[in-house]
């Protein structure tokens, strides 16, 4: 059943109301083979420029994944924002390049004054002098960017949604320094984590290429999985695990393990079998993990689309 949510500026144009309409639906898109797809749909007959009777593309959400950056949280409030450390560089998405903006000036900021600035500034990009036409498809991830500050970290959230956090068709976010500028490290920047680069990063594991002995200085794995001097990996059967680091010698398919004779240290305590023992070359995340979708709810992706076709609404008339 379509639902009517009725919309307004009311610090511009309080008087004039403008409705927005949110369905659950099916839909057959094209590459689907015929095949139906439930969707929540967005739409509204409302203009984005009512002088030339612009419409405003319907929103038809199959996929929540929203790309997302957060700082580091290592940096706290209040924050002083001066002519030296005000401008930040923005990315959304696959856009050609980084659009900058300028925080305003303040001393003794809260985390929440500062990360509204910088969702109002961001919002602004398509508007401004700098902008490319090249990047017009991508206007409404700067548009309706939401920037929160929660836990002690700004959180940037793109203002599209997609299949994807990686690729082409991404939605994604990345932040970047201005010349001498300081912004970027003194809001935490410097050390932030994002969807693209969690959603790429590549976790290799193999079977034993023939089987290990404890206390043994060669390990053999039955593929490549590019391990190098200093890298950290684990080796379990299900029983037993062992976590241990590669030495100097790795190369190729032959990992150099420490041993108590020649390192004083047994870096592997147990024996494996090449039926049994696995190992993986550690990183952040299980090759089956993704990264946490920002939009997690029913209730949430709702709001998403009722505020993504409201803040193309023109209001004035």
């Amino acid at each position: 059943m379509a639902t009517n949510i009725t919309v307004y500026d009311v610090e511009n144009y309080p008087d004039n109301s403008k409705t927005v309409t949110l369905d659950h639906k099916t839909i057959v898109p094209v590459g689907y083979e015929g095949d139906e797809q439930w969707v929540l749909s967005f739409v509204t007959t409302a203009y984005s420029d009512n002088t030339n009777a612009t419409t405003i593309q319907d929103i038809y959400v199959r996929e929540i994944k929203a790309g997302w950056l957060k700082s580091s949280g290592l940096v706290s409030p209040p924050f002083d924002i001066t002519a030296s450390n005000k401008t930040l560089g923005i990315k959304m998405d696959a856009a050609s390049a980084y659009y900058y903006i300028e925080l305003s000036v303040g001393n003794d900021l809260s985390g929440d004054v500062v990360a509204a600035d910088m969702e109002t500034k961001i919002r602004a990009i398509p508007d401004g002098g700098a902008w490319s036409s090249s990047d017009d498809g991508y206007k409404l991830a700067y548009m309706n960017a939401s920037v929160e500050w929660k836990e002690d970290k700004f959180y940037i959230i793109s203002g599209s949604v997609s299949p994807y956090y990686t690729g082409t068709n991404r939605s994604s976010v990345d932040v970047t320094s201005s010349g001498l500028d300081t912004c970027y490290n003194d809001l935490g920047f410097g050390l932030s984590v994002d969807s693209q680069t969690i959603a790429g990063t590549a976790i290799y594991e193999c079977l034993l290429g023939s089987n290990y002995t404890t206390d043994t200085a060669d390990l053999t794995l039955a593929t490549d999985i590019s391990v190098t001097e200093g890298d950290c990996l684990m080796i379990t059967d299900g029983v037993n695990t062992d976590y241990f680091t590669a030495i100097s010698g790795t190369s190729g398919v032959n990992v150099k393990v420490c041993t108590a004779a020649n390192n004083s240290y047994t870096g592997i305590k147990n024996s494996y079998t090449t039926t049994s023992g696995k190992i993986q070359r550690l990183r952040e995340q299980d090759p089956e993990q993704v990264p946490a979708a920002y939009y997690n709810t029913v209730d949430a992706i709702t709001r998403w689309g009722i505020k993504s076709v409201s803040q193309q609404i023109d209001f004035s008339s």
